[in-house]
């Protein structure tokens, strides 16, 4: 029923033209292009090569990757939503990820690499020992990849392309699928990352040249405060003030206590969610460990961390564009309106972006911006969709059967996720995505910062911090799906906890407690023995390079062009080609310096923007 009355409410304003459908079959003659010159540059006969490109990525299409990874279909629309509905404050989930990707690329990944290891959870079996961790931890991030990212994703991409071009929505859903599925499975990670690389070209380009047009219809940035705050619907809900636009809509920090985004839970709680998906989560921490050289690496954060500041003025700016231009619609707040324009009661802030699309792009550019979308909502699809069969096939799959060969386990983890994906396309978690985050997130955060800093942490106090942290973020979320935020003009009866405690001041206090458990169980219990920290914690690393050797008959990072040091002198290792590593932690002085000197150059731009719109 609501994909009807959105379909109704958007006929398309021209028809999709040949010139669209042109561009369209392009650029998906592109992406499957890529796929296969990528996956032919790669042996995806061994499990480093499937999953881990080979080990032998360059920093350009990593940084390019780590960006198209997180900039999902659902974030190109929830972000210009977001923005329409209260202004500029979102920005802070992008600008946060600056130091989060520093601080992967110079403290774990060094450490991730030292360890020889290919998912996050096999970390923690390292460091801790002991088979729960790793088993909690990959369901833990297949549940989190099914029920925030993949639905999310899979929903906003078929409503923008529902929108657009008035197709079914489910058509549009398994048609993308059905691509998306075709290129990840020939190529792994390798076809992955480098169509992410062309992809995050398209969405880029397509978004500032959408920005720009935007821009002109209102007269340019001066006079975007001015037309916001007169943005108003013409039908009000009577006696109430949901209708009008924020005062604080320009301010990046707002009130700790009254604010939406409170600026305390936007510098605390949201670095405890970026550290746990930038440093700790298999979507992006396996770009990084593809990587040729540490040095690569670290080059590949940098670049994302560039083109993280610019969804403020190509994403967000425009969404806000999107409710002076079309207040009625993208602004609504009487219910009955809302479910006549676009078939939710809430609001209809989530259609900013493919509104502005439909209405301002000509014949041509439509197209452009179609195959936007798509490459956003794939990019995000394919990221998930080869991280979450890592996970599946090296840490369940191998348990289920341990004498599993390379080429069984290469099967499972293409295959199996497809049914998982196809079934996995709602669209009412999209309002939960940071707050289900929120809750489930800190544990994980908390149990890899100790992991990695402090080398008295050991599996018991670990465990039972995870399984403590769990069963509060659960309860909190089980709160969360009982009381609903009220609606416009509703009273809000909610319990204090979630009325007054912000799902960001939540996840702070959430990584408090599990940490003050991990401590305390970790001080009851017999400490680690210093053998098994070896390689595995920040203070233990290995310094020196490695001597290169080769186990089993992998050629998966042997082509001559990777500069990385291969060993295995860790316990407990897996045997034959599953144990090809990068092992090498060293860096040249000079790219060293030229990447630091980089960083340093990154965070000043990253807190003049802070400054100037705080």
């Amino acid at each position: 029923m609501e994909g009807n009355s959105t379909a109704a409410a958007f006929t398309p304003l021209q028809q999709f033209s040949v010139a669209d459908l042109v561009v369209v079959v392009i650029y998906f003659s592109l992406n499957v292009a890529v796929g296969i010159w990528s996956s032919c540059r790669v042996n995806r006969n061994t499990v480093s090569g499937y999953f881990l490109a080979g080990r032998d990525m360059a920093w350009w299409p990593i940084g390019a990757s780590l960006f198209a990874s997180s900039e999902g279909s659902g974030l190109f629309i929830g972000l210009a939503g977001t923005g329409a509905a209260g202004g500029i404050a979102v920005t802070g989930f992008e600008w946060n990820a600056t130091y989060a990707l520093l601080a992967l690329a110079w403290v774990f990944v060094p450490v991730y690499i030292s360890s020889g290891i290919v998912t996050m959870p096999e970390y923690l079996q390292r460091r801790f020992g002991g088979e729960r961790i790793r088993m909690y931890l990959s369901s833990l991030s297949l549940l989190l990849s099914i029920f925030t990212k993949i639905s999310t994703d899979l929903y906003s991409g078929a409503l923008f392309v529902q929108v657009c071009l008035g197709w079914d929505l489910y058509l549009s859903t398994v048609l993308m699928l059905v691509v998306t599925g075709l290129y990840t499975i020939a190529g792994g990670l390798a076809a992955v990352i480098y169509t992410d690389a062309l992809q995050t070209l398209i969405m880029v380009l397509g978004a500032i040249a959408l920005a720009v047009k935007a821009f002109n219809e209102i007269g340019g940035y001066p006079n975007l405060e001015e037309a916001y705050l007169k943005a108003v619907p013409s039908k009000i809900v009577p006696n109430t003030t949901c209708h009008l636009p924020r005062a604080d809509a320009m301010h990046l920090f707002r009130d700790p206590v009254s604010g939406d985004l409170p600026w305390t839970g936007m510098i605390f709680g949201l670095s405890i969610l970026a550290t746990w998906y930038w440093c700790t989560d298999q979507v992006i921490v396996q770009r990084s460990l593809s990587a040729k050289s540490l040095s690569h690496a670290k080059a590949g954060s940098i670049l994302a961390s560039y083109l993280k500041m610019l969804p403020l003025f190509i994403i967000i700016m425009p969404g806000m564009i999107s409710r002076v231009l079309y207040p009625d619609t993208v602004a609504c707040v009487d219910p009955e309106e809302c479910t006549r324009v676009c078939g939710a009661a809430v609001g209809c802030s989530n259609i900013a972006y493919p509104k502005l699309v439909v209405e301002l792009m000509p014949s041509g550019l439509r197209g452009l911006m179609i195959a936007v979308m798509m490459a956003a909502l794939m990019s995000s699809l394919t990221s998930i969709f080869n991280s979450s069969s890592t996970l599946f096939t090296m840490d369940i799959w191998r348990k289920l059967r341990p004498g599993a060969g390379e080429r069984e386990l290469l099967l499972v983890g293409s295959v199996v996720w497809i049914p998982i994906l196809q079934s996995s396309s709602g669209g009412q978690l999209y309002l939960y995505i940071q707050a289900v985050t929120s809750y489930l997130a800190p544990p994980v955060t908390a149990v890899f910062i100790l992991a990695v800093f402090w080398p008295r942490a050991n599996e018991q106090g670990a465990f039972w911090g995870l399984m403590a942290g769990l069963a509060l973020g659960l309860a909190r979320m089980g709160l969360e799906l009982a009381h609903p935020s009220p609606r416009c003009g509703v009273p809000d009866q909610r319990p204090w906890l979630l009325a007054d405690v912000h799902y960001l001041h939540f996840a702070v206090l959430l990584c408090v407690a599990t940490a003050a458990v991990v401590v305390g169980g970790s001080l009851l219990t017999p400490p680690p023995p210093p053998a098994r920290l070896k390689d595995l914690t920040w203070w233990t690393l290995s310094r020196e390079p490695t001597q290169p050797s080769m186990v089993g008959t992998s050629q998966g990072a042997s082509d001559g062009s990777c500069s990385s040091a291969l060993g295995t002198q860790q316990p407990p290792k897996a045997e034959g080609p599953l144990a090809v590593t990068l092992r090498d932690t060293t860096d040249p002085l000079f790219w060293a310096r030229v990447c630091s000197i980089n960083a340093i150059v990154l965070m000043c731009i990253n807190i003049f923007c802070y400054a100037y719109f705080a």
